[in-house]
């Protein structure tokens, strides 16, 4: 199994909470990532701005893909495997806004994210939210 599934799969059950990044306390989809990073690797490799729910959407600027190719692999074009961080589009002609980690590709697959209304939880990744993925990440090695 992942290391990194393991790591979020330790956060499933923490409430949803808007910018959050504390297991247990609250999180949201970025806070979940946020907090494996630091499971991994140690300190952010960034400091994260305040956002609000509607973050990027009025100019349709693609902040979270562009910071997501700065501190991860783009693996889009290979195969999906535990571990990888899912971007999502919610909306056609939206900004990509959710993040999410898969966790089984076969024959369920599922992914762990943090959802307004259900905090950090373990979804079937049905059509769907299949569909919605826009880019595949995955945690790279950092070397000192």
């Amino acid at each position: 199994m992942s290391s990194v599934v393991d790591q979020a799969r330790g956060w499933i059950g923490t409430p949803y909470v808007h910018q959050a990044a504390v297991k247990g306390a609250g999180c949201d989809c970025l806070g979940l990532v946020r907090g494996v990073w630091r499971c991994l690797h140690g300190a952010e490799p960034e400091a994260i701005p305040a956002y609000s729910a509607d973050w990027s959407e009025p100019q349709g600027d693609e902040a979270l893909w562009r910071a997501a190719r700065r501190h991860l692999a783009d693996v889009s074009r290979r195969p999906m495997a535990p571990g990888q961080v899912l971007l999502f589009r919610m909306r056609q002609g939206a900004v990509a806004k959710h993040l999410g980690i898969l966790a089984v590709t076969d024959p369920n697959p599922t992914f762990i994210h943090a959802y307004s209304g259900h905090g950090v939880i373990e979804s079937p990744l049905s059509a769907p939210w299949a569909r919605r993925i826009v880019a595949r990440f995955a945690f790279v090695e950092r070397t000192i």
